[in-house]
């Protein structure tokens, strides 16, 4: 008899060791160090595939952020939802983001997130200006770490302290400061605000109330002037205009009240001034016949906007103007 009972456990044992069915005790996706978005405009859905299983992180829009820091959301069933699957064949992107998910694989087993703490830290990702010894930021690193999770599973509930979600990526265009055709290498001035600046068509860079004392008279030619970036004076300001809303043009940027056309995206503010060091306004001027021509160049002037922040350039020309001789 106990042959018999022997070998019924045998044949039910391999009965259920179905060989497409997996059979999990503890999540592992250590080996897979970034995840994926199914929309990377959204950044709402990020998940990781292993062959057989899949890691899921649900979030509302905006939960990712382009901007260095230190984020925490609570996972709950309504809009922070963290989830596990494993599935009884190769699973695949379709699987996760598809609107109609494919009949197959099937989930075998799910494990869900109940409470605990998302923890995200953001860096920035910068590389050198191509034309410069500024920087560019091309993109964001987010780490992404949940403590104190609880998984409901088959089995009863399983608590982490500390599970490494891993790294998510997202890219951003690089700012553009590449300024319009101009053979002369003129700024502009802006008459009914006192505003220089160049431009281009989605973007300008302009310094707010400048400094007088860099044009003053009398001027000796070649002579350089500096000033720097202050609360009230020589601010700087990189501007960008949202896609599919216009097009940047002097009468934009002169204008006393901002116009709603084109809308724009970002506002970049220019980081105040370190004496001898950094923010620094320089101005040299040159003279031909009655007319004062000024160069104006930024150096190394830094950019921020939030806790995000890149560098114009060691010496970074805004560009000439010209102003008649008074004296």
């Amino acid at each position: 008899m106990k042959k018999y009972a022997a070998l019924l456990l045998f044949a039910l044992f391999l009965n259920g060791c179905d060989d497409g069915d997996l059979t999990v005790d503890k999540i592992d996706f250590e080996d897979i160090a970034e995840s994926q978005a199914c929309d990377v405009t959204t950044n709402t859905l990020l998940y990781k595939l292993k062959p057989q299983e899949a890691l899921l992180l649900q979030m509302p829009e905006g939960s990712i952020k382009n901007d260095p820091g230190d984020y925490t959301y609570t996972i709950d069933a309504k809009a922070y939802n963290v989830v596990y699957r494993a599935y009884d064949g190769a699973v695949a992107k379709e699987n996760i983001c598809g609107l109609i998910p494919p009949s197959t694989p099937k989930v075998t087993e799910e494990w869900l997130g109940t409470n605990g703490i998302i923890e995200i830290s953001t860096t920035q990702n910068e590389e050198p200006n191509k034309t410069d010894d500024g920087t560019r930021i091309t993109g964001y690193t987010h780490s992404i770490i949940f403590k104190n999770i609880t998984f409901q599973k088959p089995a009863g509930d399983q608590i982490e302290p500390k599970f490494e979600f891993g790294l998510y990526k997202t890219i951003v265009t690089p700012a553009n400061l590449t300024f319009r055709t101009n053979p002369n290498g003129s700024a502009y001035e802006c008459d009914e605000v006192a505003r220089v600046y160049n431009y281009n068509n989605t973007f300008y860079l302009s310094i707010d109330d400048i400094d007088p004392t860099l044009f003053a008279e009398p001027i000796t030619p070649g002579q350089s002037r500096t000033s720097l970036i202050t609360a009230t004076q020589n601010k700087v300001f990189y501007k960008t205009a949202k896609e599919g809303t216009g097009s940047i043009t002097p009468a934009f940027v002169c204008s006393k009240i901002q116009p709603s056309a084109p809308a724009i995206e970002e506002t970049w503010t220019g980081q105040l001034g370190v004496a001898n060091t950094s923010g620094i306004i320089e101005v040299t001027t040159t003279l031909t016949g009655q007319v004062y021509e000024h160069t104006i160049v930024l150096k190394n002037v830094t950019l921020q906007k939030g806790n995000s922040s890149f560098k114009l350039g060691s010496s970074f020309v805004l560009g000439k103007i010209t102003r008649p001789k008074t004296i």
